[in-house]
């Protein structure tokens, strides 16, 4: 598969590791800048994978801010205009992933995981379509290979709880359900010149708490029979960016794990 994203700008929230990561490196290597977000990632992380971006020759930056509120979202987009004065690409990756029962969520944990989950994409998408229209002023000292034209793309990473019940991560799930009709009605809302896509992985990062064994069977159960990895994740991102008669479309990437 063959994607060119020369000079293209992407924000990619919560890149600094796990899936943001993946998908942050793989849109570089496919030559777009990157802005790199994330907030509770160590120094030592971040500047780990600010190089490794920056080794494909692309520009690249960090921004550190809270993606749960209004301000960090607009510190977040502050850096955005300030570095690269224009936004193609926004992938909504920055997630937190709270293991409770409906019955033992908090009034603050649900707060909490509706401001990160939802609340803050939310946020970046409006902040995202308005920088998208505004055409950007051609850089002399790097003129683009392509034709700059307002408009963009958005991609939200979602998982299983948006589309089944998942009473182990409840106030989880509801906020990745909130986020998969988030990217509908910003898909219906936002054409032509911006399109929206949900991607949902199945099994590509082993859990924490899981053993080798455990892994194993999670992906033996699926019909490819396999676990998958971020980049996997992280290769959709790019196809989906760089396809222009989709939007609104929902891109499992699971191993078959949503049709058994």
């Amino acid at each position: 598969m063959h994607v060119n994203l020369t000079n293209q700008v992407a924000l990619v929230t919560g890149a600094a590791h796990r899936v943001g990561k993946a998908i942050a490196l793989e849109l570089a290597r496919r030559g777009a800048h990157i802005m790199l977000h994330y907030y509770h990632s160590d120094a030592d992380t971040v500047r780990e994978t600010l190089q490794a971006i920056k080794s494909f020759g692309v520009k690249a930056f960090q921004v550190q801010a809270d993606i749960g509120t209004v301000e960090g979202v607009e510190t977040i987009f502050s850096a955005v205009r300030e570095s690269f004065g224009q936004l193609d690409i926004l992938v909504n990756s920055a997630s937190i992933f709270q293991r409770r029962s409906l019955l033992e969520v908090t009034p603050e944990e649900w707060q909490q995981t509706m401001n990160i989950n939802l609340f803050g994409p939310f946020l970046c998408t409006q902040q995202a379509a308005k920088l998208m229209r505004e055409v950007p002023e051609d850089d002399p000292d790097e003129p683009s290979t392509q034709l700059k034209r307002a408009g963009g793309v958005i991609i939200n990473i979602c998982d299983k709880g948006s589309i089944d019940p998942w009473p182990d991560y409840a106030h989880h799930g509801i906020s990745k359900a909130g986020l998969l009709a988030l990217t509908k009605v910003s898909a219906a809302s936002l054409g032509p010149d911006i399109r929206v896509y949900a991607i949902i992985p199945g099994p590509v990062l082993k859990p924490e708490e899981y053993n080798e064994e455990r892994w194993a069977k999670s992906g033996a159960r699926v019909p490819l029979k396999r676990t998958g990895t971020a980049e996997d994740v992280a290769r959709a991102v790019a196809f989906l960016a760089s396809e222009d008669y989709i939007t609104g479309a929902v891109l499992n990437v699971d191993g078959g794990d949503s049709v058994v």
